[in-house]
């Protein structure tokens, strides 16, 4: 498979966290863009990507379009060559995890990968789907070949009553094998993140891991923080991970996207060290039964089985196959969060030790 470096390539999501350093990627080779937004004529939502545009090779092109309405990426996707399905719901306010989560997850993937077959100038789709539809709880590790998460391994363990992300997450990424299975025009490669952290292409940017980098610093975690082991990841290796995904021809299937397995310990050490006593970030973990006791009062999300299947456990991943089929390297894991933090707190999102009471 060989991609036409003249066509145009559309990246769904565009204004997304990872999807916003994606299209810098693609604007920096010299590509012309196509994304799909929801409001295109909305200064606060594209106004940054239209700046990033005027200074770089590629050229953007903004339209009109809404994942979870069919038929509405034709216009967008008319001539590509490459389609990049970034979109997708993470959120932790959550009261109906089938109509927020499992619905538009589902419903997304198939109307972009439906447009994908009606395009017959499509020849790839990568799907942005997460180290979730391979794993559900750290739990999971312990019937894993070799005690590890690999790409041959999926989620079973998730459900709509526990880790419903999770399980969204899942059934978009076997809707999108699917439906790619279904057809021979064009291939399918599905990049599979693990926790993703690093600057936004703008501070204001709104993500989940923007909410908890800054509830490290603002005494959120005063008492003390779970610990949970995790793979962690830099915004920009896993937008650098779909570039070469949707360009190198050798690239196929799944592919694991982690710099490091890791914990929240782990960042918050990096954090005191660099910043020092500036900002309240947590200085221990919380004992697992701590957790299990209160932790449900504190936080819906965190239920009584979520700790005892993921809190004191660690989280390994074998990266092998995207180091060695997409030659991904990956920045220090001290790089990413410093960085991410000093973004947030220049630009005011977290306060200062002794002003988060006021801030609260």
């Amino acid at each position: 498979m060989s991609i036409d470096p003249s066509a145009p390539v559309l990246v769904t999501g565009a204004t997304g966290y990872v999807a916003g350093w994606l299209v810098r990627r693609l604007l920096e080779e010299g590509f012309t863009v196509h994304a799909p937004v929801r409001r295109p004529d909305d200064p606060a939502k594209v106004g940054h990507l239209v700046a990033m545009a005027e200074e770089l090779p590629g050229t953007l092109r903004l339209f009109r379009a809404d994942l979870l309405e069919p038929g509405s990426y034709g216009e967008a996707m008319e001539g590509c060559a490459l389609v990049f399905h970034t979109a997708s719901p993470f959120t932790s306010e959550i009261t109906d995890p089938q109509k927020q989560l499992v619905e538009p997850a589902q419903r997304g993937t198939r109307n972009v990968l439906e447009e994908a077959n009606a395009q017959p100038s499509v020849r790839r789709v990568v799907v942005t789907s997460s180290c979730a539809a391979i794993y559900g709880d750290n739990a999971d590790l312990e019937g894993t070949p070799g005690g590890v998460f690999t790409e041959e391994v999926w989620n079973t363990s998730s459900s709509l009553d526990h880790q419903p992300y999770a399980f969204s997450k899942t059934l978009a990424e076997r809707e999108a094998w699917a439906i790619a299975e279904a057809q021979d025009r064009w291939d399918l490669v599905v990049v599979n993140p693990a926790f993703v952290l690093g600057p936004g292409v703008r501070a204001d940017a709104t993500s989940e891991s923007f909410s908890l980098m800054r509830q490290l610093g603002d005494g959120t975690f005063a008492m003390g923080m779970p610990a949970m082991g995790m793979g962690i990841v830099d915004v920009r290796d896993v937008a650098e991970a779909h570039l070469r995904a949707g360009t190198r021809p050798e690239a196929h299937g799944r592919n694991i996207v982690v710099g490091h397995d890791s914990d929240l310990a782990d960042v918050a050490a990096i954090l005191r060290e660099h910043f020092g006593e500036r900002f309240a970030f947590p200085r221990r973990t919380l004992p697992k039964w701590l957790v299990w006791l209160a932790g449900p009062m504190t936080n819906p999300l965190l239920t009584r089985k979520v700790v005892s299947r993921n809190i004191g456990l660690p989280w390994k991943s074998d990266n092998g196959k995207a180091v060695r089929e997409l030659g991904l390297t990956y920045r220090p894991l001290a790089t990413t969060v410093i960085e991410m933090f000093q973004q947030q707190a220049e630009a005011g999102l977290v306060p200062p030790r002794g002003e988060e009471r006021a801030a609260a």
